[in-house]
């Protein structure tokens, strides 16, 4: 029998995660590490306390080139990109006609007249497709297939990364610089997807190594996989595509509404904007919320959400155990009646149903770089 691993993609670093032990797992067509021996709580816990590190190579990373590229991009998501000044990223998404999410996306000025990308795996060929096919005759659209992508995230990043570039410490929060690392050109932003304080890296291909080993040699810095970046994520209630958000979600279902400025909301102009523009005035039917399960058993992605009837009024999208609460979370979907903190429910869990409540987000505060 073949192996199954020979069908997946592979990141720069895949050597160097076994070579730590990593249990490598297929997603989104790569082979990646799920956990290292440390295993997923202690690398969430860690991650919390510390600094970890995350391979997220397998993101697709380009740049868009024109005389006006913000200009050009607004045509396919509904953010404020013209107003994005040089050196600030902004978090976006981009839409269909019908208002759904085609992906979420991190969207950096490196000039006037250049973005820079970053989408999800998962999506990256369709979205690049989708660039090209809306854009590519008015812009010169590249995608950085030789770079790779680590983020390193906690409360320790900032003191970590002030060894290796000057104004690490104080570079604000969602922005990029160009910055030379152990030698090593990179594209920094301080960002990352943990609800922590960190970094995220976009360094050449055949220097991540270098660099993932340069950094993991430095006090309080461990190597995080797939399994803590999950459950750090719905810690700080953050979304997954594919999972909270995806083409029959809107912005304003998926409660990310806050991505769309006062001009784009009166301009429009973005794929699904009549739908978002009368959600946004006249409320979604349903809305993406925190739930908080009453007990200790965790309810998982696709568990029915009911109200106290027994009658079923919506999915759970992501659910788990938060270490750092020490108790299971979970986000889904419930009509804009029950969306309120605090509303009960009831979660079918292998059968059961299992009382829980509507909570506010994110679970546990964010603690990014204020400056």
């Amino acid at each position: 029998m073949s192996d199954p691993e020979t069908t997946l993609l592979t990141t720069p670093l895949d050597a160097l995660h076994r070579e730590l032990g990593g249990k490598m797992v297929p997603f989104a067509g790569y082979a990646m590490p799920v956990q290292y021996p440390q295993g997923v709580l202690g690398e969430h816990l860690h991650t919390r306390s510390a600094a970890g590190l995350f391979d997220v190579s397998h993101m697709g990373q380009a740049t868009i080139e024109a005389d006006d590229p913000a200009a050009l991009l607004e045509e396919l998501v509904p953010g404020d990109i013209k107003g994005l000044g040089v050196g600030r990223t902004r978090y976006s998404v981009f839409t269909n006609e019908a208002g759904g999410i085609l992906d979420d996306l991190m969207i950096s000025k490196l000039a006037p007249g250049k973005l820079f990308l970053v989408v999800n795996a998962a999506c990256k060929d369709a979205d690049f497709a989708h660039l090209q096919a809306r854009l590519g005759g008015r812009a010169d659209i590249r995608v950085l297939a030789d770079r790779a992508l680590l983020a390193l995230q906690g409360p320790k990043a900032a003191e970590v990364m002030a060894g290796l570039y000057d104004g690490a410490e104080a570079q604000p929060f969602m922005t990029i610089r160009e910055a030379g690392v152990a030698g090593i050109p990179c594209l920094i932003t301080r960002s990352g997807y943990t609800g922590e304080d960190g970094y995220e890296i976009s360094v050449p291909a055949d220097k991540a190594e270098k660099l993932a080993r340069l950094l993991l040699g430095l006090g309080g810095v461990k190597p995080i996989g797939l399994g803590a970046r999950d459950s750090l994520r719905l810690e700080a209630g953050l979304c997954l595509y594919g999972s909270d958000i995806d083409t029959t979600t809107t912005p304003v279902e998926g409660a990310i509404a806050w991505i769309i400025g006062k001009r784009r909301r009166e301009q429009g102009g973005y794929p699904g904007a009549d739908t978002v523009t009368r959600q946004l005035a006249e409320g979604a039917p349903r809305l993406r919320v925190g739930i908080r399960p009453l007990g200790r058993a965790p309810a998982r992605a696709h568990t029915a959400i009911t109200d106290l009837d027994g009658t079923v009024i919506g999915e759970v999208t992501s659910g788990g155990f938060g270490p750092s609460v020490d108790g299971p979370v979970a986000m889904g979907y419930v009509p804009a009646a029950f969306a309120a903190p605090g509303t009960p429910l009831r979660l079918m869990v292998r059968g059961k149903a299992l009382e829980a409540a509507v909570a506010p987000l994110p679970f546990v505060p964010h603690h990014y770089f204020k400056g």
